[in-house]
């Protein structure tokens, strides 16, 4: 193991690096969701769990957050159920049921995903960050799991109106964890919410305008506003942006720090 090794300073090892900090990169499997971590080379501080979007895999977000490991944040990328190692052929599901079923199953086996790492790495403060389908999860989380210290939601929505899902669970679970209609839930934990203007997915007016009034009201009334922020992105679409990701680990450092 590299850890075990001694290198000259004038030419150490070519590992990752963030920041001239180095780092690692694991795959692992915790409470049966297999996931890519990267590792600090420093003392491990607080977690961030990167829930990836519908058609994608655990693979496609390394790097994005990796930055953060100079701070002794160590990344954790799980493979959302239905996609990457866990692809599995879902009959009878239509395209929406499918990514609201991924979401479900995501947030149902959170509670024991979040216990094998803390026993991991300690009990250290978790974050939630998630794109698109992930961002589902990430709210669901804010709301439903109090062992998460804070949620950053990127372009998505809390709207949640889909008509094409009746799947009697997904559907169930549409109604008990719609954001707009239980925003009431989320204070005090806190919340980041950022999404495009030119988001063909999201379209602006229809889902981060309500989504956000509906949180920012609930903070306010909870008497937290401060732990609600919204931002939009002009001309960005539906994908995670440098700038969105630089707000994402500004976040997370601000409330290391605070």
């Amino acid at each position: 193991m590299t850890a075990e090794r001694t290198f000259s300073p004038d030419d150490p090892h070519a590992s990752p690096q963030a920041g001239g900090v180095p780092y690692s990169v694991e795959r692992r499997v915790f409470a049966r969701v297999p996931c890519l971590i990267e590792r600090p080379s420093l003392p491990v501080r607080a977690l961030l769990i990167a829930y990836h979007g519908s058609g994608a895999a655990k693979e496609g977000k390394l790097g994005v957050y990796s930055a953060l490991t100079a701070q002794g944040v160590a990344v954790v990328i799980p493979d959302a159920p239905l996609h990457g190692e866990r692809t599995l052929s879902q009959p009878g599901l239509n395209h929406r049921e499918f990514v609201w079923e991924s979401a479900r199953r995501s947030v149902a086996e959170a509670e024991a995903f979040i216990t094998a790492l803390l026993s991991e790495f300690g009990k250290v403060p978790v974050f939630v960050v998630g794109s698109s389908m992930g961002g589902y999860v990430a709210l669901s989380l804010a709301r439903s799991e109090r062992r998460v210290h804070g949620a950053v939601a990127l372009i998505t929505s809390g709207v949640w109106q889909e008509p094409d899902v009746n799947a009697p669970g997904t559907r169930a679970f549409l109604e008990a964890q719609r954001p707009n209609t239980h925003a009431e839930g989320y204070p005090p934990t806190p919340l980041l919410l950022l999404s495009g203007d030119s988001d063909p997915v999201f379209a602006l007016e229809q889902h981060h305008v309500p989504t956000a009034a509906a949180l920012e009201r609930a903070y306010l009334a909870a008497g937290s506003p401060e732990h609600f922020s919204a931002q939009v992105y002009p001309g960005v679409g539906h994908y995670t942006s440098q700038k969105m990701r630089d707000a994402v680990m500004a976040w997370v450092t601000e409330r290391l720090e605070g």
